[in-house]
């Protein structure tokens, strides 16, 4: 990879990828600056543009959105990337947080920057940082995984991968499939220290605190609402991951690691991105090459 530095006071002909935080749930998270840029930028791209309109309505922003989510990525981006290099500035934003965090962004920043267009991050909230302050676990050092993958079988291997890991970890979980991923996570990782963050920043915010065991018992006997962050203690005695699997795949041929992933559960596109990431390279590159164009 070449080295390329970025100096956000530089002027340049193109325009910028601004990166917006927006509230995980009240509004009065919501930073001046990025209410300022909201309104300052050419175009808004948005995850959700209903949800997204709410917050614009809420601090008077007229700018102009258009959609930009997991579905519509790869046709999406290259029509964002030539208006950058038009001079357009855009506000990336997702439905709530931080861009790219267990949300969509990722794809276009990486092809921002592929394409010599200033990225800036603006700071604001994010639920898995909000919970771990004050969750009673180690703040630091911490692994944060998001959303562990919905099928029985594949979400008890990543927690196996992860059962050696010393960090805290941080997990992202809808609260139809929470009694079912904790019970897999206590399973795994035996009867740790954990604590649950429902609701953050809203009126029912909540703190569930306790071990494993405690939580389990609690996701059966509550009648479960909200969105949650799952917080649980590392391993103490853990050491750093095998890489021995990651060596294996690694020796396949691109087309074979993709089908590998797909194979295991992932979807075509999910498994692309796993292996460009794994290789360090560009995912276009890697979709051209399994798909033979």
């Amino acid at each position: 990879m070449t080295l390329q530095t970025q100096m956000s006071f530089e002027k340049r002909d193109s325009g910028t990828l601004y990166l917006i935080p927006t509230p995980i749930g009240n509004l009065d998270d919501m930073t001046f600056r990025a209410v300022k840029l909201l309104k300052e930028v050419d175009l808004i791209a948005a995850e959700d543009t209903r949800n997204t309109q709410k917050l614009l309505n809420h601090f008077d922003v007229k700018t102009k959105q258009i959609s930009f989510h997991e579905h519509n990525t790869e046709s999406r981006i290259p029509e964002l990337i030539q208006k950058m290099k038009d001079g357009m500035n855009i506000g990336q934003v997702s439905d709530a947080g931080m861009p790219s965090i267990s949300d969509p962004g990722h794809e276009l920043v990486e092809r921002a920057i592929e394409a010599d267009i200033q990225v800036v991050s603006i700071p604001g909230p994010s639920a898995g940082m909000t919970a771990l302050i004050a969750s009673g676990l180690s703040p630091q050092p911490f692994l944060f995984y998001g959303f562990l993958n919905r099928k029985p079988k594949e979400q008890v291997a990543e927690l196996e991968a992860l059962s050696q890991e010393k960090p805290t970890l941080i997990f992202y979980e809808a609260p139809h499939r929470l009694k079912k991923t904790l019970t897999n996570i206590q399973k795994v990782l035996g009867n740790r220290k954990a604590t649950l963050g429902r609701e953050l920043t809203k009126r029912y915010e909540e703190y569930i605190r306790g071990n494993l065991d405690d939580l389990v018992q609690w996701s059966q006997d509550t009648q479960i609402r909200g969105e949650f962050v799952i917080m649980v203690a590392g391993n103490p005695e853990g050491q750093l991951a095998d890489t021995s699997a990651e060596d294996a795949i690694l020796a396949m041929s691109i087309e074979n690691q993709v089908q590998h992933f797909i194979d295991a559960g992932e979807k075509t596109n999910a498994a692309i991105k796993k292996v460009a990431k794994l290789n360090d390279l560009v995912r276009q590159d890697v979709y051209n090459q399994f798909h033979n164009i």
